[in-house]
């Protein structure tokens, strides 16, 4: 049998927590590999945490001063010496442009390694595919994940995303949210078909649990529209209506909503509050403002009315919340009024999915201390067009 196809059955037919030991005995076998450890990205996208069982454990690695890290950030496998003619590679485990983690494999001969590279690098692709499905079942990947511990707000926000980057021919989209272990309300979701591509930015209201449950149940009914197949400005008003009539108007919420058209560029527009968009075009940065609407059950049986915009190839659209923009630093200067546009025109070359994180990093200097406020979310669209 083909070792390649041998690795991918093995992978497939193995029991959701043994994903690693099925990779570990077909790489041994067929590849014969000395060593493999599988890292996942912590939820900060600071560390690569390995998976495995306790007591049993390996140091995480760092994402921005490592072999396996610089595997991870350019999306590229990444032969690494390692003493007597051996070599790790080490190669990102990506699904769609979700960046989950890295396969490091440590083979016997850098000619070998040389050879099998390209394998190896599909066979981590497998590896990713499965993870995902895998986590139906365990929650062996999702405790790797995480160095620290979530809070209960910071564990249902995480579940309720649909990942944190993802690609396609026509766009690449990456996301974060800070901080990381304890955030409450800001969020971010998307889907996509044949034809088009809508991407929600949510502004959170509230702290703790409270505003969690108030984000779950504001994206669930956008979900739940989007998946009748309503149009943008009415998903709006049905989840408009499902948070007043469990609020009353005590809690409401802020989204920034957009229904792309993957050949042309053109998106419908719904501005409910205050996530703020700006673009990067021709090297420069500004601000794209919208007519502004309610936020998300403020008042009873709101209206929304969805505006025009266009993508251009080439653009680059970066959605922030109010606890980005709003941050002050020492001397009073809201982050918003310049540093995020020199933010953004800092971090231009970096691909789409390492730019919310660099501009989180500029963030806590312009901050002047560690501990924000308020939760902080950056989103990042490339736009390619067709």
């Amino acid at each position: 049998m083909n070792r390649f196809v041998a690795a991918e059955r093995a992978l497939r037919t193995a029991a959701p927590h043994e994903l690693l030991s099925a990779v570990r005995r077909v790489l041994s076998e067929r590849y014969e590999a000395d060593a493999v450890e599988l890292f996942m990205a912590d939820y900060g996208l600071t560390v690569l945490q390995p998976v495995s069982v306790l007591p049993h454990t390996l140091e995480p690695v760092p994402v921005h001063d490592s072999p396996a890290g610089r595997a991870f950030g350019a999306q590229e496998p990444y032969a690494e010496p390692v003493g007597g003619g051996r070599v790790r590679v080490h190669l990102p485990v990506t699904v769609r442009g979700d960046r989950l983690g890295v396969l490091s494999v440590t083979l016997s001969d850098g000619d070998h390694a040389t050879a099998c590279r390209a394998e190896l690098a599909e066979i981590a692709e497998v590896l990713g595919h499965e993870v995902v499905v895998a986590e139906r079942d365990t929650d062996l990947y999702l405790q790797a994940r995480r160095k620290d511990r979530l809070t209960l707000a910071a564990e249902m926000q995480w579940q309720l995303l649909p990942g944190r980057s993802c690609a396609r021919p026509e766009y690449e989209l990456g996301a974060q949210l800070e901080p990381a272990y304890a955030i409450f309300g800001d969020n971010f979701d998307w889907s996509a078909t044949a034809d088009r591509f809508m991407l929600y930015v949510t502004n959170g209201m509230g702290e703790g649990i409270e505003a969690s449950l108030l984000t779950n149940l504001a994206i669930n009914a956008l979900r739940n529209a989007r998946r009748a197949g309503i149009p943008l400005a009415d998903q709006a008003a049905l989840a408009d209506q499902a948070v007043y009539a469990h609020y009353r108007g005590r809690c409401y919420l802020s989204v920034l909503m957009f229904d792309f058209d993957l050949a042309t560029g053109r998106a419908r527009v719904v501005d409910a509050g205050s996530p703020q968009m700006l673009r990067l075009r021709g090297g420069t940065a500004e601000r794209i403002t919208f007519e502004a609407q309610l936020p998300l059950g403020m008042f009873e049986e709101t209206d929304y009315v969805a505006q025009e915009f266009r993508a251009e190839p080439g653009d680059r659209l970066v959605f922030v919340s109010d606890g980005v923009y709003d941050v002050a630093s020492p001397r009073g200067e809201a982050y918003g009024d310049a540093a995020l546009s020199r933010a953004i025109q800092s971090t231009r070359l970096l691909p789409a999915a390492e730019v919310p994180r660099a501009i989180l990093r500029e963030l806590t200097g312009h901050r002047g201390r560690t501990a924000p406020d308020d939760d902080a979310l950056v989103v990042c669209l490339d736009w390619r067009g067709r």
